[in-house]
């Protein structure tokens, strides 16, 4: 061997050494949903190099009607994932032990969207009515409201029948159902964009009821908060986050833009988006990624406030930790 291939040799072995020291700390995200601005904080947070600037390599995964965030993290597709507590509680007590880490929504977008016509005017006028709600680990809000309002779910005069509402809102629009499951932040602009108006519609957000629940936290599984170098991924992986996220609220055009450079399907729209953005700006607002024990106690009392049916059987013990958000927002 020549001294000059030694030499390219030992030099190209330096580098891939150099290139595996600094390699990037891989974090697989799996979301709730499609890509769309629900989510533009993790978009933005990737887009501006927040967590390149963490020596992070963030894979965001989109969620769709056929994906379970906990059955992903359960069976190692994601290192994090995006759920909603009642969820994220409930899959807890079956046996998946996930541990909420951080909170980037402060408040609820869920409602109950319903047409003028169907003679609903309050929640009393449910009683008799076909009200459409998500399933798939959405369905526990619902389920936890009509508890609280002492309606049954099985249908009959004094009860309301449950329409399993596919993630669209062709019920209102087909006069399937009287209500129909909305977010503030899209499906509500569906109905508008349909040619419904404003106020031929009447609507019950949760946080209005007294009945909200926290929407997309960050959850892991418990085990893996036992490995430090895990930690150490997830507190750089959150102070990213909430960086992108108070970006996003700031620039909710320029994010609206961002996640439309990331939706392969070509499905979304620039005008949707920019609207989603400004809606959902207004539920991250006020958070700074820690979870508000307050809010949480209020999503427990909810579920489990469900008469003979709660969502939850038992206060959970362990569900969420201050541990990772203390050491990145410091």
């Amino acid at each position: 061997m020549t001294n000059k291939l030694a030499s390219l040799l030992a030099a190209g072995a330096f580098s891939l050494a150099a290139f595996h020291a600094n390699a990037a700390d891989k974090v697989t995200l799996q979301l709730k949903w499609v890509t769309q601005a629900q989510f533009a904080g993790y978009y933005v947070a990737k887009d501006k190099g927040f967590y390149e600037e963490e020596d992070l390599d963030v894979e965001i995964k989109p969620g769709g009607p056929d994906i379970a965030p906990a059955q992903v993290i359960a069976g190692g597709g994601a290192d994090v994932i995006v759920d909603w507590m009642p969820s994220a509680l409930a899959t807890r007590e079956k046996g998946v032990p996930l541990v909420n880490i951080a909170q980037p929504f402060k408040k609820s977008g869920m409602m109950l969207t319903c047409l003028k016509e169907s003679g609903v005017k309050s929640p009393e006028d449910f009683k008799g009515k076909t009200l459409g709600v998500w399933f798939f680990g959405n369905e526990y809000p619902f389920l936890s409201w009509m508890a609280h309002l002492k309606i049954p779910t099985d249908g009959g005069a004094d009860g309301v029948t449950v329409l399993k509402q596919g993630f669209n809102v062709d019920p209102l629009i087909q006069k399937q159902a009287a209500c129909i499951s909305t977010m503030t932040y899209n499906e509500y602009w569906q109905v508008i964009d349909a040619g419904i108006k404003p106020e031929d519609l009447v609507t019950f957000q949760y946080e209005d009821q007294g009945v909200a629940t926290l929407e997309d936290g960050l959850y892991v599984l418990e085990d893996k908060l036992k490995d430090e170098a895990f930690k150490d991924k997830m507190v750089k992986f959150v102070r990213a986050s909430m960086k992108g996220w108070k970006y996003a609220e700031e620039n909710p055009d320029e994010a609206a833009d961002i996640v439309l450079e990331n939706d392969s399907t070509g499905a979304q729209t620039e005008k949707h988006q920019k609207r989603m953005m400004g809606e959902v700006a207004k539920l991250t607002a006020g958070s700074n990624g820690a979870l508000d024990e307050a809010d949480y106690k209020r999503t427990v009392q909810s579920l489990l406030a469900g008469g003979s049916d709660p969502v939850i059987s038992k206060e959970p013990e362990g569900a969420w930790t201050h541990e990772i958000t203390d050491a990145a927002l410091q």
